[in-house]
């Protein structure tokens, strides 16, 4: 199973996204864990690679499974696991543009309208506005339509 690990800066009212080209849609910059790579250390390395900058004190926010299945909805075609984490703040300026797509600063606010895969809307939205930790599942067609999510969250990470 495939795993990856994103991570969301959220500073002074707005949210640094990746453009991709292939089909228009924001993601938060992230990419593939290296074998015996923590996810920290994935989601830090990747954002540096995506952004040339640095996050500062980034969280784990999300754990998600994410599923593709055939046509008939019975099927896994495809399953990854994804780490979210968020950040509050970053060292160093952004590329405008990598190899992945285009970095863009959004408002938060837009992360409920521009496109994206509905389940990074739910996962990203998150992020950006509640405390805890969310987990989830999410089950695409092989378009990426969502068929269904399943979440929960845990406010245990806010107390000491």
């Amino acid at each position: 199973m495939q795993r990856i690990a994103n991570l969301l800066v959220v500073k002074d009212g707005q949210v640094l996204l990746l453009k991709k080209p292939r089909r228009g849609w924001y993601v938060a910059p992230g990419g593939k864990m290296d074998p015996g790579e923590s996810v920290y250390e994935a989601a830090a390395r990747e954002f540096v690679e995506e952004t040339g900058a640095e996050a500062i004190e980034p969280h784990l926010k999300g754990v998600y499974t994410m599923v593709i299945v055939d046509d008939t909805g019975e099927h896994v075609k495809n399953e990854w696991m994804l780490y979210t984490f968020l950040a509050r703040d970053l060292m160093g300026t952004p590329f405008e543009t990598t190899t992945e797509g285009d970095l863009e600063w959004h408002p938060v606010e837009s992360l409920q309208t521009l496109p994206m895969a509905e389940g990074d809307r739910t996962n990203l939205l998150f992020a950006v506005s509640q405390l805890g930790i969310q987990y989830g599942t999410f089950f695409y067609t092989e378009e990426f339509k969502l068929l269904k999510e399943e979440i929960q969250h845990s406010r245990e990470g806010d107390r000491l």
